[in-house]
């Protein structure tokens, strides 16, 4: 019998990927994609996808979205509540697998485990242990089709935003840049592949970039992070 399971889901190639490689294990019955976003700005924070587009490529997957929003300045209490409340829903469903895309960073899946001890729901990591170089070459060898939305300005310069992820996008990546991009170097939308029905509509706007004040905790788990960050926007496709 498959495992009842939600998905972590960011947008990016990794989710992408882990999904394609999870429902194609024949192991898991996804029952849902699960998605945080800021409350004021109702985007994925960092990432900047809107929730619109978030709701597009759940339509075009075929799998129901959960959003959990919240305020990315109140206390971690108010997000750990919004968070409970969405597992309650989940252990409901009799859903016991909680799917994540995450690769090779070892503090971030302990997090994700410490989070979920206790709750009855137990995590699961299809891309764990995947060289990087490898993940993004089975993303691309798959048929996935994604944008680069989001680059962190002290590793990679404004030209990286809006690229599609081909191999020419590998090839082009500096010395000692994470070829996934697992510390933050960029971030990415995916708007097709063989998890779709059809191809998720959507158009682009300026790049721009954001300042954001140093961060001791960001600082603390991944080291020095960029003051400035360049970001594609984009938006629903309206017909």
């Amino acid at each position: 019998m498959k495992e009842k399971a939600y998905f972590n889901w960011s947008s990016g190639k990794d989710s992408a990927l882990a999904l394609y490689l999870a429902l194609d294990s024949g192991r898991f019955d996804v029952k849902a994609l699960l998605t945080t976003v800021n409350r004021e700005t109702e985007h994925i924070p960092m990432h900047e996808v809107p929730v619109g587009l978030l709701y597009r490529q759940a339509e075009c997957i075929g799998v129901p979205l959960t959003v959990v929003s919240f305020d990315v300045n109140a206390s971690l209490d108010g997000y750990q509540a919004a968070m409970q409340k969405a597992m309650d829903s989940f252990r409901k469903q009799e859903i016991g697998t909680a799917l994540f895309g995450d690769i090779y960073l070892e503090g971030v899946r302990q997090r994700r485990e410490k989070h979920l001890s206790g709750s009855g729901i137990k995590a699961r990591f299809p891309l764990w242990g995947m060289p990087p170089r490898e993940v993004l070459r089975a993303f691309i060898g798959a048929g996935f089709s994604a944008i680069v939305t989001c680059v962190d300005g002290s590793v990679l310069d404004k030209s990286f935003v809006g690229r599609l992820l081909h191999d020419s996008f590998l090839d082009d990546l500096p010395s000692g840049v994470d070829v996934c991009g697992e510390n933050g170097e960029y971030h990415s939308f995916v708007f097709d592949g063989p998890i779709f029905h059809r191809p998720v509509e959507f158009v682009t706007g300026e790049v721009y970039s954001v300042e954001y004040p140093p961060n001791p905790e960001t600082e603390k788990s991944m080291g020095k992070w960029s003051d400035q960050f360049w970001y594609l926007p984009i938006a629903e496709k309206m017909e």
